[in-house]
């Protein structure tokens, strides 16, 4: 057999090198995987009850859309340093993303900036941290809408006069305090024969709100109204009036999900529930906080989505706003599964 010449040889090994030189491209091509999906942490005031569920279940459905990871972690109480704890620890996994509702704004301010400072996006919904470095609040009513709503409702039961009370539940949650100062302002405008006679909070806890509002009726033997100012005090204070057989004297209304609130709209326990879709809330907290993510400014108004067509971004706030407030009567309360 001839032995290979020397020309040969040099062609074979310039042929191995091209072979092995693709197959090592193919291998770095092959190697290159798709970005990791942007990783959003979603953090509410309190788990377990019903509003804040079917706010992640619109965020879960927004995810899925939008190609990005969604998950919840949240504290069991409605504790501020727990909600620190928590961040804290996002901050430590480096997600991309961190959504909360502050149960106490001004508790969160530094952890925020310590996620700011390592290069984690900060949003807030449901609840602002007006102050903080937050970038952006995803608001679900206007103050000004909730408030006035809220009173309307109650004083169309009580003939614009009488005592009420308020039901509230975290001391330090600025949502429920800016409502609360709206209300205040245009009761005492609006509807002067009727008198604010005490406010106090229940926490996020159903139980509590009831007996508290069981306290108010009896300090206040007159009382004829009470607002239940989120979604655990508003069936609370419902079913006080429920218990106490004062369906049609004591009237109340209040921040209530639809489901929760639907036995006591029946009823006539409560007369109307002051909300918005949180499913859509949920939604659009997601969609922004990818916005943010992918470094997207938001417009005057943004194309969410089919059902969120036309969404209001306030630039000097930093405010998306889902829209106006979502009354909810007995006669409506069936379109709402949550």
């Amino acid at each position: 057999m001839r032995r290979p010449t020397k020309t040969f040889r040099l062609v074979v090994t310039l042929l191995l090198g091209a072979v092995l030189a693709l197959g090592g491209c193919s291998d770095q091509l092959g190697s290159t995987s798709a970005p990791a999906p942007t990783r959003i942490a979603f953090v509410p005031k309190v788990v377990g009850i019903p509003y804040f569920e079917a706010m992640n279940t619109g965020g879960v459905e927004a995810a899925k859309q939008l190609g990005v990871e969604w998950r919840l972690t949240g504290p069991a109480t409605v504790d501020p340093a727990a909600q620190v704890t928590i961040l804290r620890d996002l901050i430590r996994q480096k997600v991309d993303v961190i959504v909360v509702a502050p149960n106490d704004p001004a508790a969160l301010a530094e952890v925020i900036a310590e996620a700011r400072a390592k290069g984690i996006h900060v949003i807030t919904s449901d609840t602002d941290a007006p102050g903080t470095q937050r970038e952006v609040f995803v608001n679900q009513a206007s103050a000004q809408g909730i408030g006035t709503a809220l009173v309307d409702a109650l004083m169309a039961k009580t003939g614009g006069a009488g005592q009420y009370a308020i039901v509230s539940c975290g001391p330090a949650a600025a949502n429920l305090n800016t409502w609360i100062a709206v209300q205040k302002e245009y009761a005492a405008r609006r509807y002067p024969k009727a008198e604010l006679v005490e406010t106090v909070y229940a926490g996020e806890d159903r139980e509590t709100a009831a007996n508290l509002a069981k306290e108010l009726m009896a300090r206040h033997p007159g009382l004829t109204g009470l607002i239940g100012e989120c979604t655990t005090s508003a069936p609370g204070v419902a079913e006080a009036v429920r218990d106490l057989q004062k369906i049609g004297r004591v009237f109340t209304v209040g921040v209530g999900t639809p489901q929760a609130i639907k036995p006591f709209l029946l009823d006539g326990s409560c007369s109307q529930s002051v909300l918005w879709n949180v499913e859509s809330l949920g939604y659009l907290t997601a969609w922004t906080a990818k916005q943010v993510a992918d470094g997207k400014p938001l417009g005057p108004v943004n194309k969410v989505s089919l059902e969120l067509p036309a969404v209001k971004y306030d630039a000097a706030s930093k405010t998306i706003l889902l829209g106006d407030p979502l009354l909810i009567t007995a006669d409506n309360v069936d379109q709402f599964k949550y």
